[in-house]
């Protein structure tokens, strides 16, 4: 099967009401209409979307997740194998992992640590059902949101996924955010840059001036292209810039 993409497939369910076992039943059908284009539950275009990547080698009950996370109004991206999702480069979109502990060749706690090798940084749901204390802990302990045993229940799985989503989100906009300040830094003069730092260390431009030789108004001057270019108006916010940045020279 592989690697699927399912977007129209009706979700079967003969278990529980509104919930998942580790049996050929899956999750009870939903009557939800669903337009790909169209502004979905959580009130986000398709285009704007998180992504849930869903790992499980029981086709039904990878097949059910699928089609509930897709009517939730997540894009899904499923895999019956763990060795094809680290074939799978995640970017940085916002998304989490909803993960089986029990599969063939690598087990969850393995993946877990597979796919944080392989740069993935998206948080990771486990849902197993065999109730192992000692895998939970060692998976909480690697990061895992939420680990939970199956039967369980869409409301408590959807509950958790939308927990790891929003960590995640947090993370990618704290990233870029990251990364914007590192462009604006990067468009200072290394006279400029060491400015900064003399400024961020408490000296007025006096004493930075004295210190590179130079004439007090050129620091003036330099400081406040800097501060400019940089998008702060004061000293403290420099000093936070610089510190989120790990004081760059």
């Amino acid at each position: 099967m592989g690697r699927v993409r399912l977007l129209e497939d009706e979700v079967a369910g003969d278990g529980g009401a509104g919930s998942l076992s580790g049996s050929p039943s899956g999750v009870v059908a939903c009557a939800v209409w669903y337009d790909q284009g169209a502004t979905t539950l959580h009130g986000l275009s398709s285009q704007e979307r998180s992504t849930v990547f869903v790992v499980d080698d029981d086709p039904s009950v990878l097949r059910s997740l699928s089609r509930m996370f897709q009517l939730e109004g997540y894009e899904v991206e499923s895999f019956d194998h763990p060795r094809q999702v680290l074939e799978r480069k995640p970017g940085r979109r916002p998304g989490c992992v909803v993960l089986d502990l029990r599969m063939p060749e690598l087990n969850g706690l393995e993946l877990q640590e597979e796919l944080r090798r392989a740069g993935w940084k998206q948080p990771i749901v486990f849902i197993s059902g065999h109730g192992d204390v000692p895998a939970a802990v060692k998976a909480m302990k690697a990061g895992a949101v939420d680990f939970l045993p199956k039967p369980v229940g869409m409301a408590e799985l959807l509950e958790a996924v939308e927990r790891a989503l929003a960590r995640d989100r947090e993370a990618v906009a704290s990233e870029q955010e990251l990364e914007a300040l590192r462009v604006r830094f990067s468009t200072l003069s290394p006279r400029e840059r060491e400015v900064c730092q003399w400024v961020a260390r408490g000296l007025i431009n006096k004493q930075i001036a004295a210190e590179l030789g130079t004439a007090e108004q050129t620091v003036r001057l330099q400081r406040s292209r800097a501060m400019e270019k940089l998008a702060v108006d004061s000293v403290p916010e420099l000093v936070r810039l610089l510190e989120r940045l790990g004081s760059p020279s």
